[in-house]
């Protein structure tokens, strides 16, 4: 540490205020991408004019703001388009913990990691009763082509259906319910 600091100032921050302000968390994050694997980069980036410090002089992390919910991804929202994209949108939005999901933001940007990504293959499974390898995520990260990749996916297993099963399928679509109520 430099012993010429002034109080108050901690770490390797920005040399002066001025610096902080021109940053935005989304040119840091396409800073840090550019350098590090996507995997490094942080899914939220807080900037802040100086650090909170203890009366000790040490980070007081208690006084940290918390990141915003939604990350600042640096685009502006796109509204899902298709019915595949409106429950993939509201998939990730339910896991993520998220109040809303555009069609091109990129699940792990917006904070996924691997294990929310299989709770979210789960959620897609029990709504579309369609397996989704995990990789698919990993490789159509954006809501758009990964809601793609499951409509493929989906047509690819329909296609595959023989005769028999097909008409098992529809058989049981068009069968009465049985909570008491019947297709009209």
């Amino acid at each position: 540490a430099d012993s010429g600091s002034a109080p108050g100032a901690a770490g390797p921050g920005p040399a002066a205020p001025e610096a902080a302000s021109a940053l935005s968390p989304a040119g840091v994050r396409a800073a840090l991408g550019a350098r590090l694997p996507a995997y490094l980069v942080p899914n939220s980036v807080v900037v802040l004019d100086a650090l909170p410090l203890t009366p000790n002089g040490k980070l007081d992390r208690r006084a940290l703001p918390a990141p915003d919910r939604r990350p600042d991804l640096g685009g502006g929202y796109v509204a899902p388009r298709t019915d595949a994209e409106e429950l993939v949108a509201e998939v990730w939005a339910e896991v993520l913990g998220l109040d809303r999901v555009g069609a091109l933001d990129d699940f792990f940007d917006l904070g996924g990691h691997s294990l929310l990504a299989t709770r979210v293959l789960a959620r897609i499974r029990a709504a579309a009763d369609l397996v989704v390898p995990l990789r698919t995520l990993f490789v159509h990260r954006t809501a758009e082509a990964f809601a793609l990749a499951v409509e493929e996916l989906l047509l690819a297993e329909i296609e595959a259906l023989t005769d028999e099963d097909a008409g098992r399928l529809l058989a049981a679509e068009s069968a009465p319910q049985r909570n008491g109520t019947t297709t009209a």
